[in-house]
């Protein structure tokens, strides 16, 4: 037993084991008493004062503690909800720098810090028993060896949710399957060789704690936007029990080893603790008016929607949210991460955005931080939240305006004058407010875990959301989707050929566009989720292999081959991979670096562009200048490309016929054909007409032309 705890340093903050034991140090500044509470097998609870309070962090020495002991605090002190202040020693709170934590949520009700009403008094039932646990974990002794700092430039992005891709891949150990170890195993990895992928991005794997509300319909949360700790990966995804973080790290180093980065979806603009009237886990008990945003009246500011929103202007929640960046990439080894509801955390309550908020501030200058790839997600709840191309220069963004008006060019609902700027790396969003930004700032996609597959995309022209138990009032009702005649499965050869030509022409215009890519896991495949546009749950008791998992068909499925096709044109072509916006440079030909024309072959003129009626556009790239030649590449080599985009029915088209060209054309690429492979028309002068038998995205390689010295 312990009866005593020597006096420590406050920092580091959490569990760090240490010579004779382990010190504890905590945040609670408004505290009168913190307890430590140390939980054996059994679940018996034995309770320690920490002895000494700085800077508003209780710390002490718990000697003869090491690794694996469970715990969690009870924090003594007032009680009064209209000033935020939430302390209530009846509830047993996990360390918010918990590296660990085990064990589910019981009873909900247990959970409540407050008796009948969130402004009433406090509760007296004790939370042991139905609240997770943290656990304290020793620290890596090893690096993270070399990064592999794929330029922006070169990375293709695949998101995916750890569970649901490798559930059911017939070649991943059974162990394996849905947990981390899965996603480094093999028959994966050479999966996304094949697919061209440089970079994984994985939905949540900061440990994660389903809603009551969705508790409430027998539903669990399965994406992971509910935090329940910023330091600890996700127990559910470690295939031995208590394994996580070695299993997290093995993952990340055996990506590495394949030469694929790792980067995360972090949740740092709202926690699993929702609003006043929801359960305390863990912030909200040690101090919600230093976590979270409250108004005058002690409830929370909700920008995220999703009843809380954590203090960007907080400096304990700048300090939280770099400590546990620093540790991801750092002790965990991850390249980077996308922050969700990014703009929630450059606001000041219900102020406006600044891209120069201390939280945005404070990542961007931190010395450690400063390689990792960072991507905002530029909106929140609201409607001042939506900021796309206004964060700083070292910020690449989710780019939705891509993902609208490249949908709706294919569905023929509006011009070429959008498709124009997206497929150009989207300059009037991100090369306007900032001069020192770059195409890659634009994180291009059609489809994301947030809405319809690519495969529903050309199959619903309705949300199906029945499953998540909500009446289908969730997920958006605006999808710019066609379903060809039929909403859902079908059997109709003309139907699915329909589809499987809208699809494979949205994939082709991101994977041909400037910036940078992001393919959603499984569209790969062709997979649906059977018109679910908001698959973030699933029954409480469903395994891996129910949850939304993905089917995997055999090596030779065309979807494959197809988006294998796309990523070897990708890399085979600097032409699609603009470090630089163009800006009509003479390049050594002596002509512009871009020139657009129409379906005659003409170039676009002013009233071409607002011609919403027209169907095909056409881009040139002459792409000799030496600014944007790999090494060693000879920037004079045969590389200029006329792209043609073409979202109407069977049509004669005149390929592009610059002046300066003299030359013939290779059609090297051509999404109407389910492999991507061109038909066989040899090679073409400008000015020759090309038949297209409907929605096509043409790619043709220049063999020769002039060079100007």
């Amino acid at each position: 037993m312990i009866d005593t705890v020597s006096p420590q340093s406050p920092f580091p903050l959490g569990a760090t084991i240490v010579t004779g034991g382990t010190q504890f140090a905590v945040h609670a500044p408004e505290a009168t008493r913190v307890e430590l509470c140390l939980v054996d097998g059994e679940g018996d609870e034995r309770r320690i004062d920490l002895p000494h309070q700085t800077y508003g962090i209780w710390h002490g020495l718990a000697e003869g503690i090491g690794a694996g002991q469970r715990y969690g605090y009870r924090v003594h002190g007032p009680w009064e909800p209209i000033r935020g202040r939430r302390c209530n020693p009846h509830k047993l709170l996990l360390d918010p720098y918990a590296r660990q934590i085990t064990g589910r949520v019981g009873d909900n009700s247990a959970l409540l810090g407050y008796a009948d009403e969130a402004f009433g008094e406090p509760s007296t039932v004790d939370s042991l028993g139905h609240v997770p646990l943290s656990v304290v974990t020793a620290s890596r002794t090893t690096g993270v060896g070399e990064r592999l700092e794929t330029a922006w430039a070169e990375t293709v992005l695949l998101e995916v949710h750890v569970g649901s891709y490798t559930a059911r891949h017939p070649g991943v150990p059974v162990a394996d399957r849905g947990k981390y170890l899965g996603l480094a195993s093999p028959a994966v990895v050479d999966h996304l060789h094949e697919i061209g992928v440089t970079a994984l991005e994985l939905l949540p794997v900061h440990a994660f704690i389903t809603e009551p509300s969705v508790r409430a319909r027998g539903m669990r949360n399965h994406w992971g936007y509910s935090t329940g700790s910023y330091f600890a990966p996700h127990p559910g995804y470690a295939s031995a029990p208590g394994e996580e973080v070695a299993e997290f790290r093995s993952m990340v180093d055996g990506l590495h080893a394949a030469g694929i980065e790792v980067v995360l979806d972090v949740v740092y603009n709202h926690t699993c603790e929702h609003s006043v009237w929801g359960p305390t886990i863990s912030w909200r008990g040690f101090d919600a008016p230093g976590y979270y945003m409250l108004d005058d009246d002690g409830c929370d500011i909700d920008l995220t929607g999703c009843g809380n929103t954590v203090d960007g202007y907080s400096p304990v929640v700048a300090r939280m949210v770099c400590d546990s960046l620093r540790y991801w990439y750092s002790d965990l080894g991850v390249d980077g991460f996308r922050f969700d509801l990014a703009s929630a955390l450059a606001r000041d309550g219900l102020g406006p955005f600044d891209s120069r908020a201390p939280l945005l501030t404070a990542i961007f200058s931190d010395p450690t931080l400063a390689r990792a790839k960072l991507i905002a997600e530029p909106w929140d709840a609201t409607a001042a939240g939506y900021q796309v191309g206004n964060f700083g220069s070292q910020w690449s963004e989710w780019n939705d305006k891509f993902r609208d008006d490249v949908r709706r060019f294919w569905l023929a609902d509006r011009g070429v004058r959008d498709l124009a700027s997206r497929i150009a790396g989207s300059e009037d969003l991100f090369g306007t407010v900032r001069l020192d930004r770059r195409p890659w700032a634009s994180v291009n996609f059609v489809t994301a875990h947030d809405g319809f597959t690519v495969a529903d995309v050309v199959s619903y022209e309705n949300k199906h959301n029945d499953a998540n138990g909500e009446d289908s009032k969730d997920g958006a009702d605006h999808n710019a989707s066609a379903n060809h005649g039929v909403e859902g499965p079908t059997d109709d050869p003309a139907v699915l050929a329909a589809r499987g030509r809208h699809a494979r022409a949205l994939l082709a215009t991101l994977l041909v566009s400037t910036g940078t890519p992001m393919l959603l896991g499984g569209d790969e495949l062709g997979r649906s989720q059977g018109g679910n546009n908001n698959a973030y749950c699933v029954p409480e008791e469903a395994s891996p292999q129910d949850s939304w998992a993905i089917d995997w068909p055999g090596a030779d499925d065309p979807w494959v081959a197809f988006v294998s096709a796309l990523t070897r044109l990708r890399r085979s072509a600097p032409a699609l991979r603009q470090p630089e916006f163009f800006d009509g440079r003479n390049t050594p030909t002596g002509h512009p670096d871009l020139v657009w024309f129409g379906a005659d072959g003409v170039e676009m003129t002013v009233d071409a562009w607002h011609d919403d009626s027209r169907r095909t556009l056409q881009a040139w790239i002459d792409e000799s200048d030496v600014r944007i030649a790999a090494d060693g590449e000879d920037p004079k080599r045969d590389s200029s490309w006329l792209l043609i985009f073409h979202s109407g029915g069977p049509a004669d088209l005149t390929t592009g016929r610059p002046e300066w060209f003299d030359g013939e054309l290779e059609p090297v690429f051509d999404s109407s054909d389910p492999l991507g492979t061109p038909a066989d028309m040899g090679t073409l002068a400008a000015g020759a007409v090309v038949s297209v038998s409907g929605q096509t995205v043409l790619a043709l390689r220049s063999r020769a032309r002039t060079v100007v010295e």
